[in-house]
């Protein structure tokens, strides 16, 4: 049984709130989509720089990420709405998913990871990209496949990802406001600046 909702589901950082009778999210993908619209784009499809497009993403990656927010395991940093009726106000992934079950998150895990990754369009250096490959090669490759755009690893996908987000992850994994596992660590701890910002261009080339 779907948890029942008191403000419900404003899926992934939309926080545009609907009520949802039991069953309904799982049953409805549309639903699940208008929600995460708000900050994410339809379908998942973001157009907004410092917010990730999450279609596509496998869906264990979904349904683990809205878990780790909603125990507070992963940072959740303060946004403010793209559209939708509550457009310029702030909402942040805690708050999002404080009433989120287990079924509610796996039901959007579901629906995102069945729609169409699409490539951001950005601005790109191609001669740092071009180092970037080396780079990518080097430390990231044996875990994210096919220039990063495999999501079958369950770790997101980077290739054609909206480079400040990207970004902004990193920082959050070097200052431990993100938890990483100790094999990535190792290898992040390797790149130093300049390579990060190469790498940060080669997945913004992929479009």
């Amino acid at each position: 049984m779907i948890d029942r909702f008191s403000k419900a589901l404003p899926a992934l950082l939309a926080g545009a709130f609907f009520l949802a009778a039991p069953g309904a999210l799982a049953a409805d993908g549309a639903v699940v989509s208008d929600q995460c619209a708000a900050c994410h784009g339809r379908n998942g499809v973001s157009s907004e720089p410092t917010i990730p497009t999450i279609a596509g993403y496998s869906e264990k990656y979904i349904s683990d990420s809205l878990k780790n927010f909603k125990t507070k395991v992963r940072t959740c940093a303060q946004v403010t709405i793209a559209s939708g009726p509550n457009k310029g106000k702030k909402s942040d992934m805690c708050k999002v998913t404080a009433e989120l079950g287990d079924a509610d998150a796996d039901a959007v895990a579901k629906y995102l990871a069945s729609q169409k990754f699409v490539r951001a369009k950005q601005p790109f250096d191609g001669a740092l990209a071009a180092k970037g490959n080396s780079v990518y090669k080097l430390r990231c490759e044996k875990c994210h496949e096919n220039n990063g755009s495999s999501p079958d690893e369950d770790n997101g996908i980077l290739a054609g990802q909206w480079m400040p987000y990207l970004k902004e992850q990193i920082a959050n994994f070097r200052a431990g406001r993100r938890p990483i596992d100790e094999k990535m660590k190792q290898r992040l701890d390797k790149v130093n600046k300049d390579e990060e910002e190469e790498l940060l261009h080669f997945f913004a080339s992929q479009q």
